[in-house]
């Protein structure tokens, strides 16, 4: 059976803003779920990926509560390519089932349209799950930039992050929709409006076919 429901991405690269973004089509009315958020779930202590983590990378990532020394974890993958890809055997396919389960949910619940803020969507093989896919690109300098100044990294840890992603100019080649986030956030949010009444336009369209 065909979706009734529009899927819409919204992807980028580390420090782009995609967040700020999926902010702004909340605010426009739109259902979002965040990747990470999700990501914070399901490697709570107790789930079956966190279980997997601590059995994988040993106490040293790990608080005295159980929570993850997140830190500590992004420094050692970023610096160790087999690290990062036995991380993301554990986690992507947990964050996938929860995804997939909530966009069924809301399915349901006829919501005509969910955007859903995956970070690493092409890296991951999942664009294809998406019936439209919105790109958040910056400078790779400004990438840098907002990292260190966000989450106080090291200059070979940020670098590490990045080239560990796909290029945002190779990204902005596949969406459907690129938000250039270099300039004002007004300037943004103009974009984003126009996007938002693009995709009503096209809901419009598509209920009239039905």
């Amino acid at each position: 059976m065909l979706s009734k429901m529009l899927k819409v991405a919204i992807t980028g690269g580390a420090g782009s803003g995609k967040s700020t973004v999926a902010r702004m089509f909340q605010e426009l009315g739109a259902v979002v779920l965040d990747a990470d958020d999700i990501a914070r779930q399901v490697t709570a202590p107790g789930q079956p990926a966190w279980e997997a983590m601590q059995q994988a990378f040993g106490p040293a990532y790990f608080e005295e509560d159980g929570t993850i020394n997140r830190p500590a974890l992004a420094r050692r993958v970023f610096k160790d390519p087999s690290a990062r890809a036995q991380l993301e055997v554990i986690v992507h396919p947990a964050i996938s089932r929860v995804i997939a389960r909530r966009l069924q949910e809301l399915e349901d619940q006829n919501v005509p349209l969910v955007m859903v803020e995956v970070p690493l969507l092409f890296e991951t093989g999942r664009s294809l799950e998406y019936q439209k896919i919105i790109v958040v690109y910056v400078d790779f300098q400004d990438q840098v930039k907002r990292l260190k100044d966000r989450d106080s990294r090291e200059q070979d840890e940020i670098i590490g992050i990045l080239e560990a992603q796909m290029p945002l100019r190779d990204k902005c080649a596949r969406a459907d929709y690129v938000v250039d986030n270099r300039g004002e956030l007004s300037q943004t949010k103009k974009q984003i409006e126009g996007i938002w009444q693009d995709l009503k336009k096209l809901l419009d369209k598509e209920g009239k076919k039905r």
